[in-house]
């Protein structure tokens, strides 16, 4: 089969795809660091485990056209992938979305959707399947394992001068998302510290497993896990504090990512300066390192993080309804995030209308707009901004109509909180909005209908900046930040690792809904937490080993920290709809590396390959105790 190839990955024998990517002169730059260090780290497959497992149900009607139900984080992605995938005209495929019991991922391809239309189309009867939890772990997608060789240098006082990053990760058997989760990696590899010389290179492998893809973070857990520890080392070494040390290479306003993107907004440092002193950290830190050995020892550790918000097309229809209501549709699917609440909040901001004024359709590729997917923490940014320019289109319908009916200038007319409009400057009277869809509606202009479509096409890398090779994306979005704080407990008899408290800090830009933001922040920290300590996919060979939820451990309420604080700063992003960017993906790219920094402040030693394990950690103590 000949694949579509939208860059060239130089796939040779079993490498799926490779990527370099450079700026300044990290060769010379070597010999003008005080302090270097070097390591290799690993990180292991990662199951997504969303409460749904993937189905499908495909009915065929009496021409030959198949509507396709699915568990699916985009309705058009399913609907071209079914159809690059059988040679179905995209005509003959209708795509629909019921609510969706999570994806983070693993549900923005195809699954079983082309086997289950095959059979309609085989068969001519409606044909359903839904994937066992066992056969969902076997078969779907889960995060790629990695082998990340990193090194750093620094000045005396601090300043980060140069980094080296190699990355390999497993593909498993097909290509799938590697190519773009390896670049965006290596992108992000630097995290969001001005290091003027780099150079990061890559390779995805394929190997005889299952595929992995898509997972929250897209590749950045795996690079951060690295770099913040390779912080704390450097930070040990130059005798300063790790948060001293961070706060002097953050990147701030003015300054652009690797290869030269614009960043527009950045509450990094008040997220930085947040988690410090809402945990005490000088202060607990120093308590914790001074309190007598005992079996039980404590441990705090730091790490901060970047993320995107946007990539890609999307779009917006906004109707109003006969009796004033509204309508939205936009084609972006909720898969419990709350983006339908989020987006419908928006829609009635931008016409002052109470929130239960307005309707949101479910996705459909008959009759909604194009949406490329709800990943890549692009809903709020990207369809918000669609959703806003929509109704700012309603808006100056509304206010022509509502001239033409009291007699004035639509300049003159001002929306009005409840759904009702008026003449500027002079209280009361008015019309509703129903009045003014009834005029459209019956008497003239037609009916009131706004919509929007934009792509982001902000370039990623200049090439005067950087020298890339095998990157397969031109543009990616704007930037969210995160600063974490971890306290552990570690049981140096057993080397269980606890996590009591938890401190987190997301720059959003601005909180759309800060109740389901927070919400964002905390399951985040709880499933970082399950690849930082338990959580672990194992291969017998070509065979995975541990299929089930009996031998694959995630967190429970039991494993909760005793307390968890998520802080939301507020950067207003001035391409944002009302200043917002992301939340989703932001809060697990720190969680594995500060609970690895705090390990190695409870137990002296530091471990380099997830998840840290009581055997692992035990291990480290064990040997630690025998080292003169």
């Amino acid at each position: 089969h000949a694949y579509t190839s939208v860059f060239d990955s130089g796939t040779q024998g079993n490498v799926c795809s490779r990527t370099s990517l450079s700026q300044g002169d990290a060769a010379a730059a070597w010999d003008s660091c005080d302090v270097v260090v070097e390591h290799t780290y690993r990180t292991q497959a990662q199951a997504h485990l969303s409460i749904e497992p993937c189905g499908a149900l495909a009915e065929i009607d009496a021409s030959g056209r198949v509507t396709l139900w699915s568990a699916n984080q985009s309705v058009f992605r399913v609907q071209a992938n079914v159809c690059e995938a059988l040679g179905l005209s995209m005509a003959k495929l209708r795509c629909q979305t019921p609510h969706i019991g999570a994806g983070f991922g693993n549900k923005m391809e195809a699954h079983v959707q082309p086997a289950v239309v095959l059979l309609a189309l085989k068969s001519r009867k409606t044909v359903k399947l839904m994937l066992s939890r066992e056969e969902d772990f076997e078969t779907v997608r889960a995060r790629h394992p990695a082998v990340i060789r990193m090194k750093t240098g620094a000045k005396k006082d601090g300043t980060l001068v140069a980094r080296e990053t190699e990355l390999l990760l497993d593909g498993g058997a097909y290509g799938d998302d590697s190519p773009g989760v390896l670049g965006y990696a290596l992108l992000m590899n630097c995290g969001p510290y001005n290091i003027p010389h780099v150079h990061a290179h890559g390779r995805v492998a394929y190997t005889n497993k299952m595929r992995f893809g898509a997972f929250r973070g897209f590749g950045v857990p795996q690079v951060t896990f690295a770099s913040e520890q390779q912080l704390d080392v450097l930070a040990d070494k130059l005798g300063m504090d790790p948060i001293t040390l961070r706060r002097k290479n953050i990147k701030r306003d003015g300054d652009t990512w690797f290869g030269g993107q614009a960043i527009h907004s950045n509450g990094l440092e008040k997220c930085l300066d947040l988690v410090e002193r809402e945990s005490d950290w000088k202060a607990t830190r120093a308590a914790h390192g001074k309190a007598p050995e005992s079996e039980m020892r404590l441990g705090m550790g730091v790490a901060v993080s970047a993320h995107i918000s946007g990539l890609l097309a999307t779009g917006a229809i906004v109707r109003l309804l006969e009796d004033g209501t509204v309508l939205l549709n936009t084609g972006a699917v909720d898969i419990g995030q709350g983006s339908n609440t989020v987006l419908s909040q928006m829609c009635a901001e931008s016409l002052k209308l109470p929130v239960d004024r307005v309707a949101i359709a479910s996705p459909d590729t008959d009759g909604s707009p194009y949406n490329w997917g709800t990943t890549a923490s692009r809903i709020t940014y990207t369809t918000g901004r669609s959703v806003v320019a929509a109704a700012g289109e309603v808006e100056q319908q509304i206010k022509k109509l509502a001239g033409a009916m009291m007699e004035c200038a639509a300049e003159d007319i001002e929306l009005r909180a409840g759904g009702t409009v008026g003449i500027k400057g002079v209280p009361g009277g008015g019309v509703s909005f129903a009045q003014v869809s009834g005029y459209a509606h019956w008497a003239a202009g037609g009916p009131i209908i706004g919509s929007n479509s934009w792509v982001f096409d902000q370039k990623t890398v200049d090439p005067k900046r950087a020298v890339v090779s095998g990157l397969p994306f031109a543009q990616i979005g704007i930037f969210s930040f995160s600063a974490q704080v971890i306290e552990v407990e570690v049981d140096t008899l057993t080397g269980k690792v606890r996590v009591p408290r938890a401190w987190t800090a997301c720059d959003i830009g601005r909180a759309i809904n800060p109740t389901m933001a927070t919400g964002q922040i905390e399951g985040a920290l709880v499933q970082g937490m399950g690849y930082a300590l338990t959580e672990e996919l194992v291969w017998d060979g070509g065979r995975l080993a541990n299929p089930s939820l009996m031998d694959y451990k995630i967190p429970t309420f039991v494993e909760m920290p005793d307390e968890q604080h998520a802080y939301l700063v507020e950067s207003d992003d001035p391409t944002g709809p009302f200043g917002a960017k992301s939340v989703g993906e932001i809060g697990i790219n720190t969680v594995a590396a500060a609970i690895s920094n705090a390990v190695a402040n409870a137990i002296g030693t530091r471990l380099s390959q997830l998840p840290l394990t009581s055997e692992r950690v035990l291990a480290a103590v064990m040997a630690a105790e025998k080292t003169p």
